[in-house]
């Protein structure tokens, strides 16, 4: 249905084929206080289609969002947090005939250390991978 990457692989990925798309799926607050990947370098920019809102109700138009830009067949990367709701998108995604799916493991903040603290463990920003914050 979807493999699973860590953000290194996603990021050597998206930089090897023409036609990736990586979507981050996190609500517009966490785009917005914790940053996006920075795809620039690459001469890409991340789809930022939300799968929830900040209190986890579902997007109803996630999928029409996505489907608006990105081809069914092209080979899309899908990140959240730490990659539940990223695994959650791809299913979906699966469903709707996405057949080149990744989910991105570890999420663009990683899980949290032993005081609850994110980016210390793994994820996009801790492997030190680009990233901006508007």
């Amino acid at each position: 249905m979807f493999r699973e990457l860590n953000p290194l692989e996603t990021y050597e990925e998206l930089s090897q084929k023409s036609d990736a798309v990586l979507i981050d799926c996190r609500a517009p607050a966490e785009w917005h206080f914790t940053g996006t990947p920075d795809l620039s370098q690459i001469g890409k920019k991340p789809l930022l289609a939300a799968i929830s809102d900040e209190s986890g109700r579902p997007n109803p138009e996630f999928l029409e969002q996505v489907k608006a830009v990105v081809d069914p067949a092209a080979p899309v990367y899908v990140i959240c947090r730490v990659g539940g709701r990223s695994a959650n998108a791809c299913r979906l995604l699966a469903a709707e005939g996405y057949s080149s799916l990744v989910n991105v493991v570890e999420g663009f903040e990683g899980r949290g250390d032993e005081n609850g603290h994110r980016n210390n463990v793994d994820g996009w920003k801790f492997r030190g991978l680009p990233w901006t914050q508007s």
